[in-house]
C-alpha cells in the first residue's frame, strides 16, 4: 500500500510522506464503489453497507447539496438547468469530499460513480483508488418492472415500492406519488446508456471487482456484498509462510500439516519424522540420536535444534516456506528456535478436551497380518476374526497417552505466553473445518503488536 501511494503521489520528500501515511492509520478503512443499473437496489445496498461499516456514503445528490462549497454551488446551478452534473464538476466534488477528516478516518462508499470510463480514468489519475468494486446486475425486464412500482413521499422524500416496500400507514399511502422518469420507455433508455458505459468502466477495476445478482432478496445481496468488502486482497509483496502447529497428541497436527503442505506447497517438517530419518540414514547426527533412543533417554535439545537447523536451512524450506509440528515442546525449545532465527509468522494452538483425545488415541488398533489400521469407534474391523487379532500400539495405551497429554498441558501456558499473538482453534471438530480456520489465519494479515 505504501509503495502504491508513493507511485501515485510521487512526493518530493518520500520519508515525511510515508510517516504521515502511517500516522493516518487508515489503510483498512472502506473504499468502495457500488455500480448498477436503475432499480438494481445499489443505493439501498450502499446505505446498508455504510451503516454497518460506519463509513460515509457519497452520492451525486449529497455531494451537490454541500453548503460550504463553491464547486457544489456551481454544480447545483447546472443541475437546476439540465438535471445533471458535468463529469469534471462531479469529480471535483468527490476530490474535495475525500479530503474531509471523516472520509480519511472512516472511509467512503461511492454510489453510482463513476458513470463513464472517462470519469473512471480521471478518478484513478487523481489517486482515488477503491479497494472493492461491486456491480449489481439483473435482467432488464426485472429492472423495468421494479422501477414502475416506485413511489415517493413528497413530505419526507422517502422512496417506497408497491410490491416490496409498501408503507403500513394509510396516511402515508394516500400522499405517495409516482416519481418522474420511471416510465417503461424512460427506464429502457437509461438502461441502454448504462449498458453502453458499464462495459467500458469494468476493465479499469480488473482485480477488485465482484458482480452480484440483484434479482434476489435484498438481504441476500447485502450479505454477499458485505462478505466481499470485508475480505482482504492478497498482497503482491513476497510472503513465505512459516507455520507452527502446537497441540496435544491426537489433536490432528500431522493431518493439518499434510493438508497445508499439499495445498500451499509448504515443506512438512515433523520433528519425530526427522529423528527417524536421521537414524535410518546412519549419519553422524543419526548415530548420536540412536545412542539416546537405544538407552530410552530423551534426545537433548541441542541435538534436536542442530537437526532442525539443518532441515530448515535447506533451499526448499527457505524458498517455499514450512509447516513445523512436534517441536517446540516447552519454553526452552521455543526460545532456542527463536534465538536461531527460525521464527514462525503463523502459530496455531489446536486445543482438544482430554476425553476426546483419549477416545481418538486409545481406541486405535492395527492388524498384525495386513498392517491395516482401525479405530474401534470410527473405523471398526469388518469381521470378528479380524477384531480378535487386533493389537494396540504401546504408545496408544491409556497410561502413555495420559502422561503425554499431562506433559503438554504443563508446558502449554508458557508456550501460549511466548506466542501470545497465536491463534487458538478448537481441534475437536471435523478436520476440514479445522483446516478452513487455519487457512484463513494464513491468508489474513498478521495481527498488530499488542493485540
Amino acid at each position: 500500500t505504501m509503495l502504491e501511494q508513493l507511485l501515485i503521489y510521487q512526493p518530493e520528500d518520500p520519508i515525511s510522506f510515508l510517516i504521515k501515511h502511517l500516522q493516518r492509520d487508515n489503510d483498512n478503512v472502506p473504499k468502495i464503489v457500488i455500480l448498477g443499473p436503475p432499480a438494481s437496489g445499489k443505493t439501498t445496498i450502499a446505505m446498508w453497507l455504510c451503516k454497518h461499516l460506519s463509513s460515509n456514503l457519497l452520492t451525486s445528490d449529497n455531494l451537490i447539496e454541500r453548503k460550504s462549497s463553491s464547486v457544489a454551488e456551481e454544480a447545483r446551478k447546472h443541475y437546476q438547468k439540465s438535471k445533471s452534473v458535468p463529469g469534471p464538476l462531479l469529480i471535483k466534488l468527490i476530490q474535495q469530499r475525500l479530503t474531509d477528516e471523516d472520509c480519511v478516518k472512516k472511509g467512503w462508499i461511492l454510489d453510482g460513480i463513476p458513470e463513464t470510463r472517462e470519469q473512471a480514468l480521471v478518478i484513478q489519475t487523481l489517486g482515488i483508488a477503491p479497494r472493492h468494486v461491486i456491480v449489481l446486475s439483473a435482467p432488464d425486464t426485472v429492472l423495468i418492472e421494479r422501477n414502475l412500482g416506485k413511489r415517493i413521499d413528497p413530505q419526507t422524500r422517502e422512496i417506497y415500492h408497491t410490491t416490496f416496500d409498501w408503507p403500513p400507514e394509510l396516511e402515508v399511502q394516500n400522499r405517495l406519488i409516482e416519481p418522474e422518469g420511471i416510465s417503461e420507455l424512460e427506464t429502457a433508455q437509461k438502461l441502454l446508456v448504462y449498458h453502453r458505459n458499464i462495459i467500458r468502466i469494468l476493465p479499469s477495476y480488473p482485480k477488485i471487482l465482484k458482480t452480484i445478482n440483484a434479482d434476489q432478496p435484498c438481504v441476500d445481496v447485502f450479505y454477499q456484498a458485505l462478505t466481499f468488502v470485508q475480505s482482504g486482497h492478497r498482497s503482491n509483496a513476497p510472503f513465505t509462510p512459516r507455520v507452527l502447529l502446537l497441540g496435544p497428541m491426537g489433536s490432528g497436527k500431522r493431518l493439518q500439516a499434510g493438508l497445508l503442505a499439499q495445498k500451499y506447497g509448504l515443506v512438512n517438517v515433523c520433528c519425530g519424522q526427522l529423528l527417524k530419518e536421521a537414524v535410518a540414514d546412519k549419519s553422524k547426527i543419526g548415530e548420536l540420536i540412536w545412542s539416546f533412543l537405544e538407552k530410552k533417554v530423551t534426545v537433548p535439545d541441542s541435538v534436536i535444534m542442530k537437526m532442525l537447523a539443518e532441515r530448515l536451512d535447506r533451499q526448499d524450506c527457505v524458498q517455499k516456506g514450512w509447516v513445523l509440528h512436534g517441536v517446540p515442546r516447552d519454553l526452552d525449545q521455543a526460545q532456542k528456535l527463536d534465538s536461531l532465527g527460525y521464527i514462525p509468522n503463523r502459530v496455531f494452538f489446536l486445543n482438544m478436551p482430554f476425553d476426546s483425545i483419549m477416545e481418538r488415541l486409545t481406541l486405535r488398533r492395527v492388524d498384525p497380518v495386513t498392517g491395516e489400521r482401525y479405530h474401534l469407534m470410527y473405523k471398526p474391523p469388518p469381521t470378528m476374526e479380524i477384531q480378535a487379532r487386533l493389537l494396540q500400539h504401546p504408545k496408544d495405551s491409556e497410561e502413555r497417552v495420559k502422561f503425554k497429554v499431562d506433559l503438554y498441558y504443563r508446558n502449554s501456558a508458557e508456550l501460549g505466553h511466548f506466542y501470545r499473538w497465536a491463534t487458538t482453534i478448537n481441534g475437536d471438530q471435523d478436520p476440514y473445518t479445522v483446516f478452513e480456520y487455519i487457512e484463513s489465519g494464513i491468508i489474513n494479515p498478521l495481527p498488530k503488536k499488542g493485540l
